[in-house]
């Protein structure tokens, strides 16, 4: 009688524990970056739960630039990030936790509708443990250099975040097509300088 007992009990704090998990994975979820959502500013743009988790590296895989259609224009002009299966090799990025709000404004980021990447669960390394994080690859991958503007988003971000001096480098030395108009780049400038005055204002404020 008592053991039976015990093991009810045991069976019941089972599943409290499955109950709450499912409760916090239901409220967020993880997502490692590789490319322009490195930078916070530009992950914010239209995900503004985003949250730094961690920085975290991706084995067995290489980070590559392209399109997903040939002669396809984006807001980039040019090449964006992806990530392709490779043996040996390693891409660092950024674990940002998200609320599941976020999660169609991340897809639509993605293109995930119109086929342009597909998410994908992968286990991200971390200084303390293995997570498991959403990501996304590209569909129907053709090689295009990024636009200046774009690596220097990737590069920004990966400095911000404190990535590896050795891949911050790899990163600078990643040729462009030399394009010279306006991109993204000049939103999340309007944005962190508007972010910056307002923070100034606070401060004059609340020291006056």
């Amino acid at each position: 009688m008592w053991c039976v007992s015990y093991i009810s009990y045991i069976f019941l704090l089972i599943d409290i524990y499955f109950v709450e998990m499912s409760a916090t994975s239901e409220g967020s979820f993880m997502y490692f970056a590789f490319g322009s959502n490195l930078l916070r500013e530009r992950l914010q743009l239209k995900n503004p739960s985003a949250s730094f988790v961690s920085t975290g590296r991706l084995k067995d895989y290489k980070l590559n630039f392209g399109l997903w259609e040939e002669h396809v224009e984006t807001s980039w002009h040019g090449g964006v990030a992806t990530i392709e299966s490779c043996q040996g090799e390693e891409v660092w990025g950024v674990i940002w936790t998200l609320s599941n709000e976020n999660l169609p404004t991340l897809d639509k980021q993605e293109g995930v509708s119109h086929g342009e990447y597909s998410p994908l669960e992968v286990s991200v390394e971390t200084e303390r443990e293995a997570i498991r994080c959403r990501t996304y690859q590209m569909n129907n991958f053709h090689a295009c250099l990024p636009s200046p503007q774009y690596k220097q988003v990737v590069c920004m971000g990966a400095e911000q975040n404190g990535l590896p001096r050795e891949y911050l480098e790899r990163l600078e030395a990643i040729q462009t097509n030399n394009y010279s108009g306006p991109s993204i780049l000049d939103q999340i400038r309007a944005v962190t300088s508007s972010l910056e005055l307002n923070e100034q204002n606070h401060i004059n404020i609340t020291s006056s």
